[in-house]
């Protein structure tokens, strides 16, 4: 069994205006928090190469374990192609964000403590969306909101080119890497035969080649595409390597930023890669 007794989900609540398209579910602790203390938040992006999925079928693994552990982790729709088409998907996700900064605290969700995952396509528009913090470009209507984030976790991602046109925003995340980007996890199985792992080593070599924040990556020996669908040990040791990467992250001071600023601030770390990040395969 996923689910957890000690967890509540609350389903389908708005955060924009694309009908069921544009619901969440939060999933949190039965257990109130004290007066005023609020938690950090994983926001799950279901997969589907952008044509099919919904939020209560994947990563449920991941999400129980989290908010049994005090965690508000939201999963939400977002539209689907072909009656969207890029970037419709990422703009939802930064409806999310900003929806998270408006209303996240009523469910004891801190806004200043964001992370967003997502495996296959769902890492692609994770990793998009968090290399392009307050991009006007993926926000029209909210251009003003914060979707800064504090880390990704993009799990068997597609990172390559995709079929954006002419004028429209690149789809694939190697065209956002950027000196101050968020923290990144990324995880994918050698033997993923729908997406291969190469390119999630180049995603992980760009952004160690040019971004100054840590940067983990994991390659699955055996692994095929989906290892986290349903409880397994390797799902288990993925699930806690990106517990361990998040704790870390929360836990040191000299990653925390100020307000609504950047909250992870570059650090450098022993290992390798010139010490920006902690590579292993």
């Amino acid at each position: 069994m996923v689910r957890r007794h000690d967890v509540r989900r609350i389903a389908r609540i708005r955060y924009g205006d694309a009908g069921r398209a544009n619901l969440l579910d939060l999933y949190r602790n039965r257990r109130d928090p004290a007066p005023g203390e609020l938690r950090p938040v994983l926001v799950h992006l279901h997969g589907g190469a952008l044509y099919m999925g919904r939020k209560n079928h994947e990563g449920l693994p991941l999400i129980y374990r989290l908010a049994s552990r005090g965690w508000v982790c939201v999963s939400p729709n977002y539209r689907l192609r072909p009656s969207a088409q890029w970037p419709d998907h990422v703009v939802d996700v930064k409806k999310v964000i900003a929806w998270i900064r408006a209303h996240g605290a009523e469910y004891g969700a801190d806004p200043n403590r964001i992370f967003l995952a997502g495996g296959s396509s769902r890492a692609q528009l994770a990793s998009v969306a968090a290399l392009t913090p307050s991009d006007q470009r993926f926000q029209p209507g909210f251009e003003e909101a914060d979707t800064s984030v504090c880390a990704a976790i993009s799990i068997y991602g597609r990172y390559g080119w995709g079929d954006a046109g002419p004028g429209v925003p690149p789809s694939s995340p190697l065209a956002y890497i950027r000196p101050d980007a968020p923290p990144i996890f990324i995880a994918h199985g050698r033997s993923d035969t729908l997406l291969a792992a190469s390119a999630a080593r180049e995603f992980a070599a760009a952004l160690l080649e040019r971004s100054r924040a840590a940067v983990v990556y994991a390659e699955l020996p055996g692994a095929q595409h989906q290892f986290d669908l349903h409880h397994s040990i390797r799902c288990a040791a993925v699930t806690n390597g990106i517990e361990a990467f998040a704790s870390w992250l929360l836990g040191n001071p000299q990653m925390r930023g100020e307000g609504n600023e950047q909250c992870l601030k570059p650090v450098d770390l022993p290992g390798r890669a010139r010490g920006r990040g902690v590579p292993s395969r």
